[in-house]
């Protein structure tokens, strides 16, 4: 009976085991084949627009007369571009000198302090920014141009940039402190007993080991930049044309789909090249991640 009751509970543990061996192997698949469902949803949706005009003609065209027929996303593609590259040059600086202030030249109760005023700026919803963005940088940035000799209305690239930077600052400088504190201390010690200053050690040991993480985390903020919609379509001015310079207004592909999406439902060629701007995200996105990877790889063998 003993032996019998034994093998119950042998097999009872067994099925368990098996079932929920099972529900993690679904998950683990699920996710895995998110990015493909995503990809392939976006080019079955975008494939009329596809279907009729060429690829090259697409993305390389500024032409952007949609009750003609005329899709170029060549204007959308270059503000986007300009907005994201621009916001990661400021706040790129900000994020990593406060992340080495933070971990090895504050006090303590410092750090403490910070962590939850980053979690306030992360949860900060992104339509504050924006207002806060028409209130005070839309003027700054106003003034700024004309004492520069390019009068503007302040809804412009740079606007743009600066809101999104302090966006994603926090976003950034969470992932910044967490890498740097990942670095042994005995390392830092190592290299002060060596006669290195403090300085000299963050910049030669400190950094260097912890550039993989580094570089995973601008590979994410510039994902995160590039994909903010809101904030960011109140302050750049929405003028379908090509910017050339900071002080010009812009019109990022994330702001052509919330502003046209809902009202543009009922004509197909139009709802077709809605999908294909946000297909164009999502292949940018990617793209930099891989890239982002391929660094990390990189570095981590060269370190």
């Amino acid at each position: 009976m003993k032996e019998f009751l034994l093998q119950i509970f042998g097999f009872r543990r067994k099925m368990r085991d098996k079932i929920h061996t099972s529900w993690m192997t679904i998950c683990f698949v699920l996710v895995m084949l998110m990015p493909f469902l995503l990809g392939f949803g976006l080019l079955y949706k975008s494939n009329l627009l596809i279907r009729d005009q060429s690829l090259l003609q697409l993305l390389f065209s500024s032409s952007w007369h949609p009750l003609r027929g005329e899709f170029g996303f060549w204007p959308f593609i270059v503000s986007s571009l300009w907005v994201t590259v621009l916001s990661i040059l400021i706040c790129g600086p900000i994020c990593l000198l406060s992340a080495i202030h933070l971990t090895h030249y504050a006090k303590k109760w410092v750090l403490k302090l910070m962590h939850p005023v980053i979690d306030i700026l992360a949860g900060i919803p992104s339509v504050i920014y924006g207002v806060w963005g028409i209130i005070l940088v839309v003027p700054f940035v106003s003034r700024l141009g004309a004492s520069m000799g390019h009068p503007n209305s302040g809804y412009t690239i740079l606007t743009g940039a600066i809101v999104l930077s302090i966006m994603i600052i926090p976003f950034v400088l969470n992932i910044l402190i967490e890498v740097i504190r990942t670095v042994p201390r005995e390392l830092s010690e190592a290299s002060l007993s060596l006669g290195a200053t403090k300085w000299e050690t963050i910049k030669k040991v400190v950094l260097r080991k912890a550039f993989p993480g580094i570089i995973s985390s601008f590979g994410l903020g510039i994902s995160r930049a590039f994909g903010e919609t809101i904030a960011v379509l109140m302050v750049v001015g929405n003028v379908v044309k090509v910017p050339t310079g900071v002080f010009q207004p812009g019109y990022p592909l994330p702001a052509l789909i919330a502003n046209n999406y809902g009202e543009m439902l009922s004509i197909p060629m139009y709802d077709s090249a809605l999908m294909f701007s946000a297909l164009i995200l999502f292949v940018v996105v990617t793209v930099f991640n891989m890239g982002s990877r391929y660094l990390i790889i990189h570095s981590e063998k060269r370190v």
